[in-house]
């Protein structure tokens, strides 16, 4: 772009509102936001008419975003498309890794690379993710209540005061399980949907459990309060979309029951919040998903 116009950071939407403006460019167009973050520094990116530089501007559906002249177009729910995809252990959830490590993206095929996912699965998890070229509609699922169902291996028994967690929630103070980066002190856990023990045994034990949450590393720290280590996470499904056969490494569409499912959910979801066009932050505790 040969010549820059005015310079502001005025926009239509209020300072506490919207999404961020290089996440937003991110979930609806091929930069990562890395590369957002550089458009915009560079004076690339206009919203409403106006250049912006400012990297923490915040955007609503109703602003116009472009860049290097194009519009950036919010992806709508019936223009959406999701994948599956079966995470294998030893890739990262990110576009990008500072320290080189291999990320799904790596192993995607090139046109899923504007792909969003719906929350996360940490470097040491395995197991279905599914991923939408919509911001909005990954947004609301990571915000669900729907089900997450998870295989784990869990070194040590399961005894009676985990499955009275388990049963009741529970509340914990302290960081064991977390990352060694995570700022969260205290952890709340809701009732668990279901859960159902396929081994249980002083060395190691299997356990399937169902929940609906999806809080920062979550399940790790759970069983990390009473002294178990989880060793092995799988997840098998995410509000009744199931890994089937898909093998690790690969990925496949929704079907048709799955896409009439999901429409009809975030339709639902949609009535109850209204018009159901705000799209907040997540933060580190709030549905960022398992990070398992």
């Amino acid at each position: 772009m040969s010549e820059k116009k005015a310079r502001s950071k005025v926009l239509a939407s209020k300072p506490d509102e919207g999404v961020r403006l290089n996440k937003f460019i991110s979930h609806n167009s091929r930069y990562s936001r890395r590369e957002a973050d550089r458009l915009i520094e560079a004076g690339d990116v206009e919203v409403n008419g106006k250049v912006v530089t400012d990297l923490a501007t915040k955007v609503g559906e109703e602003d116009v975003v472009k860049v290097k002249g194009h519009t950036i177009r919010p992806k709508s729910m019936h223009e959406m498309t999701m994948i599956v995809y079966h995470k294998p252990k030893g890739e990262l959830v990110t576009k990008n890794d500072p320290r080189g490590r291999r990320t799904i993206y790596d192993s995607l095929p090139k046109k899923f690379a504007h792909f969003v996912p719906v929350g996360r699965l940490d470097y040491a998890s395995e197991g279905l993710l599914l991923l939408t070229d919509s911001a909005r509609v990954a947004d609301i699922l990571m915000r669900s209540r729907l089900e997450r169902v998870y295989n784990l291996k869990i070194r040590g028994s399961i005894t009676p005061a985990m499955e009275r967690a388990m049963q009741e929630g529970m509340k914990i103070r302290g960081k064991k399980g977390a990352h060694e980066q995570s700022r969260i002190e205290e952890m709340e856990f809701a009732p668990f949907f279901a859960y159902q023990i396929l081994k249980n045994e002083p060395n190691y034990s299997k356990i399937r459990v169902a929940i609906g949450e999806g809080k920062n590393r979550e399940l790790r720290r759970f069983f990390a309060h009473f002294d178990r280590e989880v060793v092995d996470l799988h997840r098998v499904s995410f509000g009744g979309i199931s890994l089937n056969n898909l093998p690790k490494g690969k990925t496949r569409f929704l079907s048709r029951k799955e896409y009439d499912d999901l429409h009809a959910f975030i339709k639902s979801q949609n009535a109850q919040k209204g018009d159901g066009k705000s799209v907040r932050k997540s933060s580190e505790n709030e549905n960022e998903e398992e990070h398992q």
